[in-house]
């Protein structure tokens, strides 16, 4: 790594270096990999992401939508798709019957936790190949940029 003049402490890739674009995806395809070596009923790695983002007392499809920087019709069909899976519901709002809210099953649940403890065993792999402190150290500065810490 290079550093830019006048920047301290600011590594920029020198040529040749692969960009963080490409270090990145290197991650994501070990994850993809991971995960599509296990059966996971048939669900792909966005079924499980939007599963995981539904939070325990529900949510509608606009906020989930949002939420995952998806359209509100992108939602809804995956909605669709793990609804019929059993793994989600759809529940009118008791105090506004037009509301509906997306909740997620036994089943939902279970596979959201399912998929969590294969991701912390990923996770645990890195901070192995890496150290515990600079794996920390990785997690902390990723959710700094991620807007997460």
């Amino acid at each position: 790594m290079t550093r830019v003049k006048g920047e301290v402490g600011r590594p920029v890739p020198a040529a040749g270096e692969p960009h963080v674009a490409l270090l990145v995806g290197q991650l994501m395809r070990e994850i993809r990999d991971t995960f599509a070596a296990e059966d996971w009923g048939g669900l792909r790695q966005s079924h499980l992401r939007l599963l995981s983002a539904v939070p325990r007392e529900g949510i509608s499809v606009t906020e989930l939508a949002s939420r995952l920087g998806m359209t509100k019709q992108g939602c809804g069909q995956f909605v669709t798709q793990l609804r019929g899976r059993g793994h989600l519901d759809v529940v009118r709002q008791p105090d506004d019957g037009r509301l509906r809210i997306v909740v997620r099953t036994a089943l939902g649940d279970r596979t959201v936790k399912a998929a969590n403890a294969r991701i912390l065993r990923i996770e645990r792999s890195w901070a192995r190949r890496v150290g515990p402190r600079r794996y920390a150290a990785f997690r902390a500065v990723l959710g700094e940029i991620a807007g997460g810490g």
